[in-house]
């Protein structure tokens, strides 16, 4: 099961963080940070997996994450995810970015915090994988997005 999706630029800003396992919000913090810190000093050519911190599980616990460009895509699975699968997620989220916001930046994740929370509520809902095909994932988006469009024509 995915406990977190945490996203977060090179300088360790949160850019979106969803925990799907109940923490008080200062333990929250402190497992971005830890997170942030065991991810930053690992080096581009080094495998993107490694055991979680001491805050979220420990050795129970895997952090899986890819580096694109200024962002870090980190997801924090137990021990029943596959490795190879999570990373396949992540990919499938962030070409799913790219296609809904045309190259994805990080000031569409700070601008368009919704969509990309719905977005990700297509992928993944309470930490159980319900969609991987990017086409039915667009789909639904575009079918969400002509709703908001005649609804708000509708309105004086």
């Amino acid at each position: 099961m995915i406990q977190a999706i945490l996203v977060f630029n090179n300088h360790g800003k949160p850019r979106l963080v969803r925990f799907y396992q109940r923490f008080p919000e200062e333990i929250q913090q402190q497992i971005v940070r830890e997170t942030f810190h065991l991810v930053l000093k690992r080096d581009d050519n080094i495998c993107n997996f490694l055991e979680g911190g001491s805050l979220i599980g420990g050795s129970d616990y895997k952090l899986i994450y890819r580096h694109y460009a200024t962002l870090y895509f980190v997801f924090c699975v137990d021990s029943s995810e596959s490795e190879l699968g999570i990373l396949d997620l992540i990919q499938v989220f962030v070409e799913t970015l790219d296609k809904c916001f045309e190259n994805v930046c990080e000031l569409d994740l700070i601008f368009h915090m919704d969509k990309v929370h719905y977005i990700l509520q297509e992928v993944v809902m309470g930490g159980m994988v319900l969609e991987t095909n990017m086409n039915e994932i667009v789909a639904q988006i575009e079918a969400q997005n002509r709703l908001e469009k005649s609804e708000s024509g509708r309105q004086p």
